[in-house]
Formats: C-alpha cells, structure tokens, sequence
C-alpha cells in the first residue's frame, strides 16, 4: 500500500468561529472514520507559532527554511491506502470536513518504512 500525504495551506480555511468549531468536529470525526478503517497514519497541524530552523549535519542551526518550502503550513494528514483513487475519495472526505480544497500526493514506496 501507498501513503499519501493530505494537505491544505491555512489560508484555505477562511471561516468564521462557528464555522471554524463546526470543522473542526468534522475533521475529528473524519479522523475517527479513517482510524476505523485503518488507513491513518498520522495527521495535524504545522504550529505556525514555532519559528522553522535548518540543522546542519554538524548541528549548526540557522533561522528559517528552504526558499521553496517558506509557506509550509496549514493542515496534513497522511493515509495509508490502496490505490490513488482511495486517496482522492478520502481528500473529498477531508474537504467536506475542513471545508476547502486538498492536495494529494504520494509518497515513494520503501519497504523500510
């Protein structure tokens, strides 16, 4: 089986509160379906109000990121699933919860993880 990752940048969920809690027991209720059906891996949310940092092999770390990956935030989930097509039918699910678009991609496979 594959693992796919889920995701959305924040920006993508403009609700109100009550929307916002409205969504948010959606989305734990899709994580309870997917935990039922044994596909979740793992999921959450980037803590945007945890600077990112680089390490270095020699343990060095500096302040900020990659370029490319400036705006990594928002919401992930990870499933393990048979077939792309489960993993499009489970991003419908997670964007009926949350309330906006995801995007799916998929993982290489290793027989080590």
């Amino acid at each position: 089986m594959t693992k796919y990752l889920i995701s959305f940048p924040s920006g993508a969920m403009a609700l109100s509160s009550e929307d916002l809690q409205a969504a948010s027991d959606a989305a734990h209720a899709m994580v309870e379906e997917a935990k039922e059906a044994g596909v979740w891996v793992f999921g959450g949310a980037i803590d945007e109000s945890v600077p990112p940092v680089l390490v270095d092999g020699d343990g060095t770390v500096t302040e900020g990121t990659y370029p490319q990956t400036k705006q990594l935030e928002g919401g992930y989930a990870i499933l393990e699933l048979p077939s792309h097509a489960a993993a499009l039918e489970w991003a419908a699910k997670i964007a009926v919860a949350c309330r906006c678009a995801q995007e799916v991609r998929a993982f290489h496979y290793d027989p080590a993880s």
